[in-house]
């Protein structure tokens, strides 16, 4: 058996490369993507004939490094993307919505992205209707929002509006 091991070790690794890849694809934590580059090093030493024990050492000394280093990176990356990188609900986190019924500390809705949500107030103000809001957080399916700042002037869609040059700006 040992024999085998050492003409076909670089199969074991590939073995342990790909399970690792898929369960990698079951969990999208990043942690087995990191072992599973522990054991591609481990293949490459295998496969230039390098003792078992030596490719064991790879596999642990890439995968420790990769965890340790890479991956917390890469999780911070993906995690906190520029605004046209997230997704759904992110996506909305910012916008400007328009309140279509007085928005208080509990109830309340508004208009966001072309679709009614209901909201409530993030600071407990009353938010009369037809104020434009922004929105600072969702909480399940309500939108918390807070009234715009004076000099934020944003359209429905979360741009800045062209007021004619009225304010200096176009």
């Amino acid at each position: 058996m040992y024999n085998w091991l050492v003409d076909y070790g670089w199969v074991l690794w590939l073995v342990l490369f790909l399970g690792f890849a898929a369960i990698e694809t079951l969990t999208l934590d990043l942690f087995f993507a990191m072992l599973s580059v522990g054991a591609l090093a481990a293949m490459l030493a295998a496969i230039l004939s390098a003792p078992l024990f030596l490719q064991v050492v790879v596999f642990c000394v890439v995968a420790l490094l990769m965890i340790v280093l890479v991956r917390p990176a890469a999780l911070k990356h993906l995690k906190t993307g520029s605004k046209e990188q997230r997704s759904n609900i992110e996506r909305l986190i910012g916008d400007t919505a328009v309140t279509l019924e007085p928005v208080g500390s509990r109830t309340g809705t508004v208009k966001l992205a072309g679709d009614t949500w209901t909201a409530r107030s993030g600071d407990g103000s009353l938010l009369p209707a037809g104020e434009q809001v922004e929105v600072t957080r969702i909480e399940g399916a309500t939108a918390v929002v807070e009234p715009l700042r004076a000099a934020d002037t944003r359209s429905i869609d979360g741009h800045p509006e062209d007021d004619g040059g009225v304010n200096g700006r176009r």
